[in-house]
Order: C-alpha cells, then sequence, then structure tokens
C-alpha cells in the first residue's frame, strides 16, 4: 500500500519541480529576447543616426553655406588684430547680445546643420 502512494506522490514532486524549472527556463529565454531586442534597436539608432550624418556630409559636399559661415565667424577674430578695428568687434558683439533669444537659436542651429550636429551636441553638454 505504501508503494502505491509513493508512485503517486513522487509523480506529482516531479510534475512541481518540472513546472518550476520550465518557468526560470521561460524567465531567463524572456530576458534574453529582450536583451536582444535592446540590442537591435540601440544597433537600428546608432546605423540611422551614421546614415544621416554620412548622406548629410554627401550632400553638403558641394555647398557653399559652410565656407560662408566659416568666414563669417572668422571675420571677428581677424578684425581683433588689427589696431583700431577693437571697437569695431566690441560694437558689433554687444548689438548682437541685444538680438531676441529666437535669432541666436536659430544661428546655433544653422551653423549647426553646416558643421554637424555633434558639434552642437558637445557644446550644449558643456554649457550644463
Amino acid at each position: 500500500m505504501f508503494q502505491s502512494l509513493l508512485g503517486p506522490v513522487a509523480n506529482l514532486a516531479g510534475t512541481y519541480l518540472q513546472g518550476k524549472a520550465d518557468k526560470q527556463a521561460a524567465a531567463g529565454k524572456l530576458k534574453l529576447v529582450e536583451a536582444e531586442s535592446k540590442a537591435k534597436i540601440l544597433l537600428s539608432k546608432e546605423t540611422s543616426t551614421a546614415d544621416w550624418e554620412r548622406i548629410m556630409a554627401e550632400n553638403s559636399a558641394g555647398s557653399w553655406k559652410d565656407e560662408f559661415f566659416a568666414v563669417i565667424l572668422a571675420v571677428p577674430l581677424i578684425l581683433c588684430f588689427i589696431p583700431g578695428m577693437e571697437g569695431v568687434v566690441a560694437h558689433g558683439f554687444e548689438q548682437l547680445s541685444k538680438a531676441p533669444e529666437w535669432y541666436h537659436w536659430a544661428l546655433l542651429t544653422a551653423i549647426s546643420a553646416s558643421f554637424g550636429v555633434k558639434g552642437v551636441k558637445q557644446v550644449m553638454g558643456k554649457k550644463k
């Protein structure tokens, strides 16, 4: 009689342990799938950014706007070394400081589009 009870109890315990093992295996597989999905999303995001930057660089290869902004940014620098022009530079920056905030943001956006978004992110990161 004892043996007739031992078989079903052992079977029940085995089923319980197998269910627990299956549940742990499923949880592990779920974590693995989530990690793989996150990795794919990050890779896709980085690839998209790199592709966008490559396309922008190719499109601006024949553009004059990079040179335009480089010259505009260099003018005050050059004028600072010419005797008598320091006042002109100071007056220009004083007037520029009176411009509305939206103008400063528009200028920053235009220059960042010309030289690349990564550069602006680095500059903005240093401000904080």
